[in-house]
């Protein structure tokens, strides 16, 4: 009898099938539809399903999946084929797990298709423990990494969404996390439309099929009960269609934290009102009494259930699978060979080198090598948060381990505590690095320490950070290994920008691993031992000491990230060094004068005058007229990853619209300003620190906008 129904007619439309469904539903059930845990309505043989699922570097909490590194990570590699292809093979074994779940008769939480992924929120502070999950502090390079995955999730198919993808938090969501479910973020107008809502402005444009709502409030309004942000911004301005679904209990907070509305009814209506689709939580039930009460009638349910229903119809979820096109991957696909090869290059790419005085690549012939740091062996430390795992998860010293010829002696100690105090007495570790070559420390933070609210069990701060050097035993351990290491190499685990100095003087090189996943032993193997180059730019700044940050409460962009502080930091934004020689020639404007609305091309040269091939992620910046108030110190406007064999001289064309150009006024407007525009392309943003630390001279010109 079900399958009779209209809806279940897979060559109707969408329209038509959502609204045959929606005329059949009752009150109750219309309701049941916009909370997370469907239940199932087997009168209209409707399914049960469960809209919560995680796929933040890979398919999370749901038992074996490829583990990816963490988006931090991934956005080191600037590189956007890279993260489609991994977003492409997650969404692979999501299909794989969800399928294999429906054959068992399971409809549970994580085993959905709806993807609460990516979290295109700015970066803004290095304290909040959250930053890992983000693509780093810039706008641009945020919303050209969260369209990738948006394009490797959903995949490219003409009826159906292969998963669908969620833009979260919107908006101004960056920390701190123990005041996130009252915290009310009050951004300037010019703020808000440069530097928090572009990257989800991208993604709408790229067809994302879900945004997520932020616990806080902004300029007042509770995020997921928003008119401004809900209806005249994302929806009327910029034109989304898809459906938007809460936080985890963000509904509760409009009665209880933000205070609001006087009680969960209340906040029910005032969220769907606004234009919040689906509750994370179960807030919603009180919808019954809110229409009972006049807060909100039947029709106004019946919106936000059409364009969950769609989602649905998008993702074949009531169509024979002999019709949805990847219900027959098998399970063989998850965790396989294949994907770890993808798993191993991401990692790869994502390593940054910031110092290396010749050390590195290891050459084969190393006598012995000592391995120690409190994450070197440490299995959290490859996973960052919202992880799935694997069976197979090779450890950095496992990695190191498994590279070295037999001929080279490894020795591995943990050598100290990742946070809590040394305890006295002996530690052999000293002894051990003046017997061998090469010491190799293995330092930094792992979730334990930064995360979310809840996950980090030693963070006192709910997963932030108070202050953001490397852990004092962890420092001290450093300063006397350094006594008696002969060569010392130092590899930082973490998920946001570690102030250490130190490490910076004491080091021979050093390398940024980030949290890398399941084959993250392997792949920094891979680049210690030079049988890959690393090509890893930083998506951060890291400052020198956390003095040097603005109150971390404060949502202003003074003295924020490279566009806008002015304090000189120990490794700036979009630097790391490769084991090439790299030049920048000449920069040539198509044109030394343009009109407004004119377009402008540049052109410059790239020579490798090294013995190795290297990737060279190419950058361009704007330097926006110093007249202009407020006006950011340099802008990223594009980026291309160029792979260079050695000896070789390669052309690099930039292709900039007007748009590039605008600047954004007090009122948030994007404007037309006249002036002299500096154009800098190179490997790093701009500045003298990048030179100073071993980057090539960049290229640039002066560009005169009427």
């Amino acid at each position: 009898m079900a399958a009779s129904f209209p809806f279940r007619d897979p060559e109707l439309s969408i329209e038509q099938r959502v609204e045959d469904l929606v005329a059949r539903l009752t009150l109750t059930e219309k309701i049941n539809q916009l909370l997370h845990e469907n239940a199932p309505v087997a009168r209209l043989g409707v399914p049960a399903y469960n809209w919560w699922n995680e796929a933040c570097h890979g398919v999370g909490r749901n038992g074996r999946a490829t583990v990816f590194p963490q988006v931090i990570g991934l956005a080191a590699s600037w590189n956007r084929a890279l993260l489609e292809e991994v977003a492409s093979t997650t969404s692979d074994e999501a299909r794989a797990k969800h399928h294999a779940a429906l054959a068992a008769g399971r409809h549970g939480q994580y085993q959905g298709l709806t993807f609460w992924t990516p979290n295109v929120n700015i970066f803004r502070d290095p304290r909040w423990g959250r930053g890992q999950e983000t693509f780093g502090e810039d706008p641009c390079l945020t919303g050209e990494l969260g369209c990738a995955v948006v394009r490797g999730l959903q995949g490219d198919h003409a009826t159906y969404l292969k998963t669908a993808a969620c833009a979260k938090h919107y908006a101004v969501h960056s920390g701190p996390e123990q005041d996130r479910h009252e915290f009310d973020a009050l951004p300037s107008a010019k703020d808000l439309a440069e530097t928090y809502l572009p990257a989800f402005e991208k993604l709408v444009e790229a067809g994302v099929e879900a945004v997520m709502g932020a616990y806080n409030r902004v300029n007042g309004e509770p995020c997921c009960g928003s008119p401004f942000l809900l209806q005249r911004v994302l929806r009327e301005r910029w034109g989304f269609r898809g459906h938007v679904v809460s936080d985890c209990g963000a509904i509760d907070d409009f009665h209880r934290t933000h205070k609001v509305t006087t009680d969960a009814a209340a906040s029910a209506a005032l969220a769907v009102k606004s234009g919040c689709d689906l509750n994370c939580g179960c807030t919603f039930n009180d919808l019954v009494v809110a229409v009972e009460r006049g807060f909100i009638t039947e029709a106004e349910i019946e919106v936000s259930l059409r364009r969950l229903l769609a989602t649905k119809f998008r993702l074949g979820l009531f169509d024979p699978a002999e019709r949805v096109p990847w219900s027959g991957l098998s399970p063989a696909v998850i965790d396989c060979d294949a994907h770890r090869a993808v798993a191993r290059r991401a990692a790869v790419e994502s390593m940054v080198l910031v110092k290396n005085n010749g050390v590195l690549p290891l050459r084969a012939d190393h006598e012995s090598i000592l391995v120690t740091g409190p994450t070197a062996a440490n299995t959290t430390a490859l996973l960052g948060n919202y992880y799935g795992f694997s069976p197979r998860m090779v450890t950095l010293a496992e990695g190191i381990l498994g590279r070295a010829p037999e001929s080279c002696r490894v020795v591995y100690r943990m050598g100290c505590p990742l946070s809590s105090p040394m305890a006295p007495g002996i530690n052999y570790t000293y002894g051990t690095a003046a017997e061998n070559e090469i010491t190799i420390a293995v330092l930094g933070l792992d979730p334990s320490l930064e995360g979310e609210e809840g996950d980090t069990v030693a963070s006192a701060t709910g997963g932030d950070r108070d202050v953001i050097e490397l852990p004092a035993v962890q420092r001290d351990f450093l300063v006397e290994l350094r006594r008696h290491a002969r060569k010392l190499v130092v590899i930082l685990t973490g998920g946001s920008a570690i102030a250490a100095p130190e490490v910076h003087d004491l080091a021979d090189a050093v390398l940024l691993a980030w949290y890398p996943g399941c084959e993250g032993g392997r792949a920094v193997a891979d680049v210690l031992f030079g049988d890959a180059a690393p090509s890893g730019k930083l998506p951060v700044t890291v400052p020198r000491r956390t003095a040097d940050l603005p109150p971390f409460e404060d949502y202003s962009m003074r003295g924020r990230t490279y566009r806008f502080a002015t304090i000189d930091p120990l490794y700036p934004f979009g630097f790391g060094l490769g084991y090439g020689r790299l030049t920048y020639g000449v920069l040539t404007p198509g044109a030394a004068t343009l009109a407004a609305g004119e377009t402008l091309t540049l052109e410059t040269t790239l020579t490798n005058s090294g013995d190795r091939a290297v990737a060279e992620t190419v950058q361009c910046y704007l330097t926006p007229p110093a007249t202009w108030p407020e006006a950011p110190r340099a802008v990223l406007v594009d980026f291309q990853k160029v792979t260079l064999p050695p000896g070789r001289t390669v052309t690099v064309r930039f292709r900039l619209p007007a748009s590039a150009f605008a600047q954004v006024d007090s009122a948030g407007a994007r404007v037309h300003v006249p002036g002299d525009y500096g154009v800098v392309v190179g490997s790093s943003s701009p500045g003298p620190r990048s030179q100073e630390l071993g980057a090539p001279a960049p290229a640039m010109a002066t560009v005169r906008l009427r």
